[in-house]
C-alpha cells in the first residue's frame, strides 16, 4: 500500500512538472485561442494556475523585469512537496 501510495504522488507529480514545462514551452507558440494549440494551452493553464498564481504573487516583489519564473519556481516547489510527502509516508508506513 506503501508503494503504490508513493508511485502515485511521484507519477502525479512528473505529470504536474510536464504541464508545466508544456505550458511554458506553448506560450510562445500558442497564439490563436481556437486553434487546437491555443485550446491545448487553455487547458493546460487552467491545470496549472492553482499553483503557478502563488508562485507569481510571491515572486512579484522581486524585481524580475520581463521575466517571469513563476512556472520554474512552481517546477522546484512541487517536486519538493512530492519528495517530501514520500519521505513522511515511509518514516510513519502508512
Amino acid at each position: 500500500m506503501t508503494y503504490v501510495l508513493c508511485r502515485a504522488i511521484l507519477i502525479f507529480s512528473d505529470i504536474f512538472v510536464w504541464a508545466l514545462v508544456g505550458r511554458a514551452v506553448m506560450s510562445w507558440f500558442a497564439r490563436d485561442p481556437y486553434s487546437t494549440a491555443g485550446k491545448i494551452y487553455v487547458a493546460l493553464i487552467k491545470f496549472t494556475e492553482p499553483v503557478v498564481a502563488p508562485c507569481r504573487k510571491a515572486l512579484s516583489r522581486l524585481n524580475t523585469g520581463m521575466f517571469d519564473f513563476s512556472v520554474f519556481l512552481a517546477m522546484i516547489l512541487v517536486q519538493a512537496a512530492a519528495r517530501l510527502l514520500v519521505n513522511i509516508i515511509f518514516r510513519i508506513g502508512i
